[in-house]
C-alpha cells in the first residue's frame, strides 16, 4: 500500500553533528589558549556554548548565522567574567571559526541510497523534510543529487516544529493514517509527528546535539518506532502495514 514518507536530512540521511562537534572541539581549545592564565577549562566552554545555542534556536530557528554568533557570546560571556575586555579581531576569529562548519564536507549515513533506492521502488511518495538555511541545504541536496527521490517534494524551515509540520500537512493534504516522518530529532521530528497525527519513525543518530532529546509525551494515533539504523525503515513500514491490513 502506497505510503506518503518525509525524511529529515541532517543525521538522518547525511551526516551533521560530527561536523559541528569538531568544529566546537576546536572553539573549545582556542578559548581555553586565549584564556589560559585564567585557567578556562575546555570542557566549561563546550557547556556554556551549548547553552547559549540552544537558547538562540528557540528564538531564531535554524539560522546559519545563530551558530557562529554562539561563538561570540561564549567568548564574550567568558572575557566578562574574567574581567577582560574583548577584542573585535577576537571575535572575528570565533565567528569566522563557527561559518568554517558550513564548508565542510558532508557524507551521507550509511545504506542512504539503498533505503531510498527501495521505497522509491516500492512506489511511495517521498518528502524531504528540513530545517535550515535554504542555501546551505540545497547544496546538500545538490551534492547527493537527492531530487532523483524527492522532485520537488523538498521543505525547507527555518523553524521546525510543531506548526511548520502541520502547514506541510496541510498544504500537502497528506492522508495521515499513510503518512511517515523519519528522522533523528525527538523535538523536530518525532513529537511534531505524533501531534499532527502522523506516524513516526525515530532512528538514532551517530552522535546527538542535547537541542534534538526530548520527552515524548504525546499518545501516537498510529505507530511510533525507534530503530537504530536507517536501513531499517523500509522493513518496519512495510511491517506496520501488513499488520494494519491482517487486522
Amino acid at each position: 500500500m502506497r505510503q506518503t514518507i518525509l525524511f529529515d536530512l541532517d543525521d538522518t540521511l547525511v551526516h551533521c553533528n560530527r561536523y559541528f562537534f569538531m568544529v566546537i572541539d576546536q572553539f573549545a581549545d582556542w578559548m581555553a589558549d586565549r584564556f589560559r592564565r585564567e585557567g578556562l577549562d575546555p570542557a566549561e566552554v563546550r557547556r556554556v556554548q551549548a547553552e547559549i545555542d540552544i537558547a538562540g534556536v528557540q528564538i531564531v530557528g535554524f539560522d546559519s548565522e545563530h551558530f557562529p554568533h554562539s561563538f561570540v557570546e561564549t567568548y564574550r560571556h567568558f572575557a566578562a567574567q574574567f574581567g577582560v575586555k574583548p577584542s573585535r579581531d577576537d571575535e572575528e576569529t570565533v565567528r569566522r571559526l563557527g561559518r568554517s562548519v558550513y564548508e565542510l564536507e558532508t557524507e551521507p549515513y550509511p545504506h542512504m541510497e539503498e533505503t531510498l533506492d527501495r521505497l522509491k521502488e516500492e512506489g511511495h511518495e517521498l518528502h524531504l523534510y528540513t530545517g535550515g538555511d535554504p542555501e546551505i541545504q540545497r547544496r546538500k541536496i545538490d551534492k547527493f543529487n537527492l531530487q532523483r527521490y524527492f522532485g520537488s517534494r523538498i521543505h525547507i524551515r527555518r523553524h521546525k516544529n510543531a506548526d511548520a509540520l502541520e502547514q506541510i500537512a496541510a498544504s500537502c493534504g497528506f492522508d495521515r493514517g499513510r503518512t511517515w516522518m523519519i528522522g533523528n530529532s525527538l523535538r523536530t521530528d518525532v513529537i511534531p509527528a505524533l501531534k499532527a497525527g502522523i506516524h513516526a519513525i525515530h532512528v538514532q543518530a551517530e552522535t546527538e546535539w542535547q537541542y534534538n532529546i526530548a520527552r515524548v509525551d504525546v499518545e501516537p494515533k498510529g505507530a511510533f518506532i525507534r530503530l537504530k539504523q536507517l536501513k531499517d525503515v523500509p522493513e518496519a513500514i512495510a511491517g506496520y502495514v501488513r499488520s494494519r491490513m491482517v487486522r
